[in-house]
């Protein structure tokens, strides 16, 4: 007799780490690969970090830490708030998670109950919807698209049903588009949640990484949203798993309690380590101005080579074609282009399971030079 497999572990795969699997044989076989389909720097933690992470090897056992995290690092998290954003932030108010992906789990799940309907944005990071489904909680997908820059408006959000729903879910700048709110529309939002009892998570992720004016968080409009960062992108640390969450005060106990049963503590060595990344910011920056000028290379390139209609990449690393006048099938394209040029990017419907058979992600997280032989090999695939 077969023997039961839950529900749970049939939530679609994140193609993006299948992309990657791809790539990874295809280099087995020994051809090379320009990586721009997995969101992850090509650079190393700052060396501040790395020598931060080598000093407390010496001597010191890397025990468990509380389930919140340690101290040192929830009040460098709280400072940074102030020095960023100009914020106060309580250090209690602060959780120290396995990534941003051990956040999500915590607040969804201290958040939410079975059978709650959370909004998030279609085309979106893929693992919103396949966790909250895992976790019987209805993702309310709410489509955006070139008409509000891939950001919804309070009007959108009631198109979509959201005025019910127990959650909202967005990230800004986001993952696929790279797109953002500008403050007047985050306030909007974030009215929008408070007149409708809608609890509201803001995915901060990219904060850092943006090509003009600075990403606002939601705490300058709301300190009750839930608030979740990674040490991930703008720190290059993406192998560390480190991130955090800024919790609203009824959410901390729960949180609390569900850290210590799930995960008893994130990571010790990253966490001692992650304190000296605040101080590491003419390194970071200079990672940044390299994004920056990957961007403008690949949004002059991209288009002699057929990708021309680019949504606003305003921040993170990513480029959201529509590719609809090249293929209706994203998944074989991308496996045809890396098999053909030996460029590896991620089909949208990772991000968009309705309208994503037309779309591709570009990462441009990797150097300048493969930047430019990427798009060099699809200028001369497409002729």
């Amino acid at each position: 007799m077969a023997l039961k497999v839950a529900r749970r572990g049939g939530v679609p795969p994140f193609i993006v780490m299948e992309v990657m699997q791809a790539a990874a044989d295809r280099v087995a076989a020994g051809k090379d690969v320009l990586h721009m389909e997995v969101g992850q720097p090509s650079t190393g933690a700052p060396q501040g970090v790395i020598a931060a992470a080598k000093a407390a090897l010496d001597g010191n056992v890397l025990g468990y830490t509380v389930a919140l995290g340690v101290p040192e690092l929830r009040q460098r998290i709280a400072r940074h708030y102030c020095e960023r954003h100009g914020l106060t932030v309580a250090p209690e108010r602060i959780v120290v998670t396995t990534g941003s992906s051990g956040a999500f789990l915590l607040a969804f799940l201290a958040g939410f109950d079975p059978g709650d309907r959370v909004a998030i944005l279609r085309p979106g990071y893929p693992c919103y919807r396949n966790i909250l489904t895992a976790l019987d909680i209805e993702p309310l997908e709410v489509p955006v698209g070139p008409a509000t820059r891939y950001q919804p408006t309070p009007d959108l959000l009631d198109r979509a049903g959201a005025r019910g729903a127990a959650g909202l879910l967005l990230a800004s700048p986001a993952n696929p588009t790279g797109s953002m709110l500008r403050p007047q529309e985050m306030a909007a939002i974030v009215d929008y949640c408070r007149n409708h009892g809608i609890r509201f998570i803001s995915d901060e992720i990219y904060h850092g990484i943006c090509y003009g004016a600075a990403a606002p968080s939601a705490l300058a409009f709301d300190q009750d949203a839930v608030v979740i960062n990674s040490f991930s992108k703008y720190f290059s640390m993406t192998g560390w798993r480190l991130g955090w969450a800024v919790l609203p005060e009824e959410l901390l106990r729960p949180v609390e309690r569900l850290a210590q049963n799930l995960f008893i503590s994130p990571p010790t060595l990253p966490q001692l380590a992650a304190v000296a990344a605040f101080d590491c910011t003419a390194e970071l920056e200079a990672n940044v101005a390299r994004y920056a000028h990957n961007r403008a290379l690949l949004m002059r390139e991209l288009p002699a080579a057929g990708f021309d209609r680019l949504a606003p990449a305003d921040g993170a690393f990513y480029l959201y074609a529509d590719i609809s006048k090249l293929t209706n099938d994203s998944q074989a394209f991308c496996r045809r282009m890396l098999s053909e040029t030996g460029v590896a990017a991620t089909p949208g419907v990772d991000f968009d399971p309705v309208d994503g058979h037309k779309t591709m992600r570009f990462c441009y997280a990797g150097s300048t030079a493969d930047m430019a032989e990427a798009a060099r090999r699809l200028r001369a695939w497409q002729r």
